[in-house]
């Protein structure tokens, strides 16, 4: 066999389809599919691909495809490929593998099977009804409903799968058990406007002979019947649970059969007595009905369900990861501040709830608080996040014993902020087994990782990362315990730390759709998402609401996703025109400005302007790439004027100041790019210095905290920016770590939540400037790769791995006998430049040889203390003698 005849050595892997694995019923007419290669070869590449879509698995294994066959396509797009085959239809699986076509175009062996199934896509293939308990339309709190319906199989199943809608959230059984590992399910929308089911196989759990189905139903945010500050209670949606459910069975002979919620559903109560999700749940074990989910359970007694209206949203698909109990953590601590008062300390802030394990007498009261600080006499101290609950406790379990043995219980319907709990009411005296938590949030992959020899910044990490994902339970929000709510400002100052470090982009996605259903015909939004009417969280300017353009763009640049702005282009651009009516002189002076300053305030229509220019800039931008050139030259044209605008206003070319010379200011000019190119370095400057009269310390709230990380960074004062991220007194996240902090908080005096992500762009910056991964924005989505680590203060080490859509990056460096050693990694199908911190009278070696003439890396230029390469894909390890 020649070589040209040898099979390629690349490998597929990694199917994906929307983002998402084997997804089981999504409702995309054209799916988006992805993959990524291997090879144990330098500088490889995709020339060509073929991807075969089956309806049955088998076909594909004589490599037929009966819905689509692209044959082979020369191109090297790998990421979003759209299905391109016969039309999709409801409930249709689709069987799909690739293969690609190497440098050399040696086609490699197929991949491994992936699927994807379709889902409910017409409001006429729901043959089940909106069901609720019956009660007409009380709305007070009631125990949470238990559905049944038993129906009897008589012959064998071949496929079976349940699409499902259960609000405020549901927890559905088959035959006695629990249907996966979803919990909080659906996520949270805007229930008037939207509401998302879930699809599951269950083929395995039903049988032939009797079955049942049983589904519990809590209150969640669709019936808010306890009071806040936010009047969630007033929602226009707000009703009794209500259910839609529809199990689809075929049979071994090919017959068809529908089990459909109905009212010939039956329905009871059992233990949980209440649940609210800002207050908690109470369940009282003594009215558990055993056997109330299997096929025998006598339900003769019990009122059939009935039918009822249900919200008015359109139902879709949950196209994302689902909220899932994803770690368990144990007590570290346990006290006794009084009497019978005991207190677990879990030794890090999170969102979730505990287990408890407990044995008493039938009757017994167990309450449990949840909390993130302790009182001087060391009981849970809940002020602050209670002060916005108008009615009932905040964050409190209560369990009542049925008295059998030792007793497990976790509540479903409800999570908390907290790493404090404080228990009453036990029988006994606990030990620290008494409690485990568990942490909650949405199940995302984890995409990146970072670490380095500072460990006060590899603590400033692990915080991050803890804030993150406990603020991301279906949706994006400020803090787990007092509100829940989701702040759009919070959102897009974390969503590039949140690209970094998870695979979210499927999250973001049904998030912005929750930013559509809410849009005003005027091009207004709400800076709370999803919100109700009557909320005062409206007009809260461009600061907030640029989410909608800012997140879509940042999908985009760190995904490749162009689909996310042809989808919602019009919306942003009736958003940019909203901010345009509002603006006197392209001026905004509306909206909330730079939030939790440390000392000094900024004007709003400072920092609302400069993102009324980012906004038209990006606007401008999109129409571009989507081929809208009358719209890429406005808006284009709108930016030219706001910036003129802005400068107008605000700049004193005298002194180099905007706006009297804030920190927030100042950066806020650079960060947007809003500063004449001749006046960069006086306006530079001048912000260093009022950094330096601040002893290195930022002086600004979270607005001005990403934009001086992100101006000086790209003015090459990176060492201005670890300066700040180094200090360990007030204003500081050092400060924070000296004060017991596990995780972000909201305020830099630590007077208010201790668990928000607003303050957690640090962690980017630890992977594009410490580690050096950065996408190149005019290849994006880290098709190609930038990777310019640079070398600060005291750090003789980094290393860091992202999971592109391409495959893995990697960073990893150490200073060694005055050598600067850099080992990276470079997807296939992508290539990087590399920058090289050297000595520039010295020559820089790349594996055994001068990197000047090495295999696949080739030497660019020179630039300041760098020499810059250019890769293809694989690892290298470049070495280099530094400066003295």
């Amino acid at each position: 066999m020649s070589l040209a005849q040898l099979p390629s050595e690349v490998r597929v892997t990694a199917l994906r389809c929307e983002y998402l694995v084997d997804p089981l019923g999504i409702d995309v007419a054209q799916p988006r599919l992805s993959w990524k290669l291997e090879s144990p070869w330098r500088g490889q590449r995709q020339t060509a691909y073929q991807v075969l879509v089956a309806s049955e698995e088998k076909r594909l294994v004589e490599d037929k495809a009966d819905l689509w066959d692209s044959g082979k396509v020369a191109s090297d797009q790998s990421i979003h490929v759209v299905y391109a085959g016969k039309p999709m239809a409801s409930r249709i699986r689709c069987y799909w593998k690739v293969r690609v076509w190497d440098r050399d175009d040696k086609p490699t062996a197929f991949s491994n099977t992936a699927v994807w199934g379709m889902g409910l896509l017409a409001p006429e293939d729901w043959q089940a009804k909106w069901i609720s308990a019956p009660g007409g339309e009380d709305q007070s709190p009631q125990p949470a409903p238990l559905f049944h319906k038993a129906f009897p199989l008589a012959k064998r199943v071949h496929s079976a799968r349940i699409y499902i809608c259960g609000l405020g959230y549901y927890e559905l059984h088959v035959n006695g058990a629990k249907v996966g590992d979803h919990v909080l399910d659906p996520a949270f929308t805007r229930y008037d406007r939207r509401a998302l089911y879930v699809t599951y196989d269950v083929t395995r759990q039903l049988r032939k002979g009797p079955n049942a189905l049983g589904v519990i139903l809590g209150n969640g945010w669709y019936n808010m019947h306890t009071r806040c500050v936010w009047d969630f209670d007033k929602a226009p949606w707000r009703d009794r649970p209500a259910l839609r459910c529809q199990l689809e069975i075929t049979f071994d002979d090919d017959s068809k059969m529908v089990i459909a919620s109905d009212a010939t559903w039956r329905v009871t109560t059992g233990p949980i007595v209440f649940d609210s999700i800002r207050n908690g749940e109470k369940y009282d074990a003594r009215l558990e009905k055993a056997g109330w989910d299997a096929a025998d359970a006598n339900d003769a007694g019990w009122p059939a369900a009935q039918v009822v209206p249900g919200p008015q949203g359109k139902l879709t698909a949950q196209m994302m990861p689902p909220i899932k109990v994803n770690k368990l953590v144990k007590p570290v601590k346990l006290s006794e501040p009084k009497p019978g008062v005991y207190v677990f300390d879990m030794g890090q802030n999170m969102a979730g709830w505990v287990r408890l394990r407990v044995f008493g007498p039938a009757g017994k009261e167990v309450v449990l608080r949840y909390g993130e600080r302790l009182n001087p006499d060391g009981t849970l101290d809940q002020k602050e996040i209670g002060q916005h609950i108008k009615s009932g406790r905040p964050q409190t379990d209560t369990y009542i014993l049925k008295g059998r043995g030792i007793e497990l219980w976790e509540p479903r319907f409800v999570y908390h902020g907290f790493q404090y709990v404080e228990v009453t009411g036990l029988p006994g005296k606990p030990n620290l087994n008494a409690l485990e938590a568990r942490v909650v949030h949405t199940a995302f992959d984890q995409a990146g990782t970072f670490e380095c020899s500072n460990e006060l910044l590899n603590r400033i990490q692990r915080n991050t990362l803890w804030s993150y994902v406990s603020n991301f339970v279906g949706y994006p929000t400020d803090c787990p315990h007092r509100e829940k709510n989701g702040w759009t400002g919070d959102a897009h100052l974390a969503a590039e730390t949140g690209l970094y470090n998870f695979d979210a982009a499927a999250a973001y996605t049904k998030w912005l759709n929750d930013l559509k259903d809410e849009q005003r015909p005027t091009g207004e939004l709400a800076a709370i998402i999803p919100t109700i009417r009557g909320l005062p969280q409206w007009g809260n300017g461009p600061a907030w609401d640029s989410a909608y353009v800012l997140i879509p763009w940042y999908l985009y640049q760190y995904r490749g996703d162009t689909r996310i702005l042809a989808e919602h282009y019009d919306r942003l651009k009736l958003y940019v025109d909203y901010l345009t009516s509002k603006a006197k002189n392209h001026i905004v002076a509306i909206g909330l400005g730079d939030w939790a300053p440390a000392k000094t305030t900024t004007p709003e229509k400072v920092t609302s302007t400069g993102y009324y220019y980012r906004d038209a800039l990006i606007v401008s931008q999109a129409a571009a790439l989507l081929g809208k050139t009358e719209d890429a030259k406005k808006y284009g044209d709108l930016a030219s004027a706001i910036r003129d605008a802005f400068n107008k206003e605000f700049y004193d070319p005298e002194t180099g100041l905007y706006a009297g010379g804030t920190q927030t200011a100042m950066s806020c000019a650079l960060y947007h790019g809003l500063v004449p190119p001749q006046e960069r370095a006086k306006v530079l400057g001048k912000l260093i210095e009022s950094i330096q009269a601040k002893d290195g310390h930022l002086d600004a709230g979270i607005l001005g905290t990403k934009y001086l990380i992100d101006s000086l960074t790209a003015a090459g004062r990176a060492d201005v920016v670890y300066g700040m991220a180094t200090k360990t007194d007030y204003p500081s996240w050092g400060r924070w770590l000296e004060e017991g902090a596990t995780t972000l908080w909201e305020q830099w005096d630590g007077n208010a939540s201790r668990n928000h992500i607003m303050f957690g762009h640090i962690s980017a910056w630890f992977y594009q400037t410490l580690a050096g991964i950065n996408p190149d924005p005019e290849a994006v989505g880290f098709k190609h790769i930038i990777i310019r680590p640079q070398l600060l203060g005291d750090v003789k080490w980094a290393r860091a791995e992202h999971e592109s859509m391409y495959g893995t990056i990697q960073s990893a460096w150490e200073i060694r006998d005055g050598k600067f050693n850099l080992k990276i990694a470079v997807p296939v199908n992508t290539c990087a430049t590399v920058y090289v911190p050297c000595d520039k009278q010295k020559a820089t070696a790349e594996g055994p040889s001068s990197a000047y003439r090495a295999d696949h890396s080739r030497f660019l230029r020179l630039e300041g203390n760098y020499a810059v390469f250019e890769v293809g894909s694989g690892t290298y390890e470049f070495v280099s003698p530094l400066s003295r």
